[in-house]
């Protein structure tokens, strides 16, 4: 190991709490969150995440986004390391998926941070401390 930290993938949960004003400390704390892996520049999230993103905050929040506001949201993110699934991802995925009997979203969420070199999911989703396929599943709303 070459002594630099591990990238850190975000699941779409975590960016809908940063945006969604009405979630309360979850906001606060999925904020910061995110602030802190804009600093360090260890941020990576996929294209499904920037999808499942754009749905959540337009559609789905109590305040949600303009449509313009997420699609800037979602440009910013384009700084960030951008996992872009092809079709050997998704059969990676279908394995993880039979493996850990997980859904097979969050195999493809594992599997985007597993082709990105992470080495922590932060996410609400998949289960808190547990790891897969060598990434750590790390749930930033959990005490620690």
């Amino acid at each position: 190991m070459n002594g630099k930290p591990a990238s850190q993938f975000v699941d779409s949960n975590i960016l809908v709490y940063a945006y969604d004003l009405s979630q309360g400390e979850k906001h606060e704390q999925a904020k910061a969150l995110l602030l802190s892996l804009w600093e360090s520049g260890l941020g990576c999230v996929s294209i499904q995440v920037m999808q499942e993103f754009y749905v959540n905050v337009t559609r789905k929040s109590e305040f949600p986004l303009s449509q313009e506001q997420a699609a800037q949201v979602i440009h910013d993110f384009s700084d960030w390391k951008v996992h872009r699934p092809a079709i050997t991802d998704v059969l990676s995925a279908i394995e993880l998926h039979q493996r850990y009997q997980i859904s097979f979203w969050d195999a493809m969420i594992l599997q985007s941070a597993r082709q990105s070199d992470c080495g922590i999911v932060w996410s609400e989703d998949l289960s808190d401390s547990e790891e897969y396929a060598g990434i750590k599943v790390v749930n930033p709303f959990k005490g620690r």
